[in-house]
């Protein structure tokens, strides 16, 4: 990072001029190991998993809804993936618990750690075996797409209802009352939103997760979806590949894996800002800045997909661009660079 720094410094441009994008190129270099990243082919894992809590009228739609979004992304025909096919982005579809079951399909890939989580207002989400098992498996599936070549990983999800585990992630993991971390999601009423509210702070109140412990609260207020997205985060990471989170339930379990693993926090980019309000909770808790801000709370991985686009550039122009050396450019003067504020 210190090379890509210097290097940045020498390229053919005002220092500071490409804004934003210089720090993206600094972080890539740290994260693949070089001062000229490059950052291979996309992906994103979409994860689909269903919640207990939606019993509780968390949500305007049925549970059914879940598989039929799985579908419609195996067809596609939903937003991530015309988004993905116009940017040449691939798509891994994982089904990790959908409640009703899915035909076989080449473009699905199936790992039913259960069918649907319990009801969190009355009991735990799952066991910690299963919460373990997610974050294994999404590891798993994070190593093999890296060795396909794959330097940008990113994260989405599918699942009636998971705002709401997402909200109680937040919170318990932030320390933010649910007033704060839970939203509109799918488009609640202020009455709606209050009964969601309470519906989160039951959660957190009858299954008291640890704070402490990372994979307590996955298991106790968490989602199956969830718990592969933070595997993924780790796999990736440990891999040293860059992680591009989605929005609010994706940062929900980067709270999980950065839990677990505070090192993984080098390797995310936040590459929007939901209007979810829990969302900005979570971006100030790890400390990242988002790529866009266009008022999206669609989820499915949409805003990893679009700042992909970004990032290459950032890494691009780190690598590309020629130096003041290189092509011949009379650069200013070393003492000017070095009293610019």
């Amino acid at each position: 990072m210190a090379r890509a720094r210097t290097r940045q410094r020498q390229l053919t441009k005002p220092p500071g001029s490409l804004g934003r994008l210089e720090a993206l190129s600094v972080q890539l270099a740290g994260i693949y190991g070089t001062e000229r990243p490059q950052t291979g082919d996309k992906r994103v894992t979409v994860a689909a998993g269903d919640h207990g809590v939606v019993a509780q009228g968390v949500t305007a739609y049925p549970q059914t809804v879940t598989a039929q979004m799985v579908l419609n992304f195996l067809q596609g025909g939903a937003a991530v993936s015309v988004m993905a096919r116009h940017v040449g982005v691939g798509l891994s579809i994982v089904d990790v618990g959908v409640a009703t079951p899915l035909s076989s399909h080449p473009g699905l890939r199936v790992v039913a750690v259960g069918r649907s989580t319990g009801d969190i207002t009355v009991g735990p989400a799952m066991t910690r075996a299963q919460a373990q098992r997610c974050l294994e498996e999404g590891a798993a599936l994070a190593l093999e797409v890296a060795q396909e070549g794959t330097g940008l990983v990113g994260t989405g999800d599918m699942g009636i209802g998971n705002t709401t585990p997402s909200s109680a992630i937040a919170a318990c993991m932030t320390g933010a009352p649910p007033e704060r971390t839970t939203g509109r999601g799918t488009g609640r009423t202020p009455e709606e939103l209050g009964h969601k509210i309470a519906v989160v702070r039951r959660a957190l109140e009858v299954n008291r997760p640890d704070p402490a412990d990372a994979l307590d609260v996955l298991a106790k207020v968490g989602g199956f979806e969830i718990g592969l997205l933070a595997g993924v985060i780790l796999g990736t990471a440990s891999a040293r590949r860059a992680v591009v989170l989605d929005g609010f339930i994706a940062g929900a379990a980067a709270l999980i894996a950065c839990g677990l693993c505070p090192q993984a926090r080098g390797y995310l980019i936040a590459s929007h800002r939901s209007v979810e309000r829990g969302h900005r909770v979570i971006l100030r808790r790890l400390g990242l800045r988002p790529v866009l801000d266009l008022g999206l709370r669609l989820g499915e991985g949409t805003g990893a997909v679009l700042a992909m686009g970004v990032i290459e550039a950032a890494a691009a122009c780190l690598s590309e661009m020629a130096t003041f050396a290189e092509a011949g450019v009379t650069d200013r003067p070393a003492q000017s660079q070095e009293a610019r504020p």
